[in-house]
């Protein structure tokens, strides 16, 4: 079939159920702990520079947009994106305790990437925006004819 394009997908089938319950709990993890950071990182903002006052209102904005599942896809790529840029030091040492170890680094940017792979799943507010949608058409040959 030339010509035919195929149909792009922003979000996954949002799952349900188990799969469902495990992407919520992957989002609540990740948002809390990033809601955490991004705390942190404020907590003395009198001595921020703009760049990392910056980064640490968009670890809260990504963090709290993870949590309740809006836009999680962009959500989690500016999350990996605060993630790495706190692994290369790109906002001084005395950004967050949160992200002490290279390894929890590692974790929360492995599961940034799994949440732009999967998608929100059913327990969120992208389900309730863009999930699936009942279609009904009515019968063209019922219609009065005018």
């Amino acid at each position: 079939m030339r010509g035919v394009t195929a149909l792009q997908r922003i979000f996954s089938a949002f799952p349900s159920g188990s799969p469902g319950a495990g992407l919520l709990m992957l989002r609540a993890s990740l948002g809390v702990t990033l809601v955490a950071h991004g705390c942190a990182c404020l907590w003395g903002w009198h001595d921020l520079g703009l760049l990392a006052w910056v980064a640490g209102a968009v670890a809260i904005a990504s963090g709290l947009a993870l949590v309740i599942g809006y836009l999680t896809p962009l959500a989690s790529v500016l999350a990996g994106l605060i993630i790495i840029s706190t692994m290369l030091s790109w906002f001084g040492s005395h950004f967050s305790p949160v992200f002490e170890s290279r390894v929890a680094m590692d974790l929360a940017t492995s599961i940034a990437v799994a949440l732009v792979c999967l998608g929100p799943g059913a327990f969120s507010v992208d389900a309730r925006l863009f999930g699936r949608r009942e279609i009904i058409i009515s019968d063209v040959s019922s219609r009065p004819k005018s």
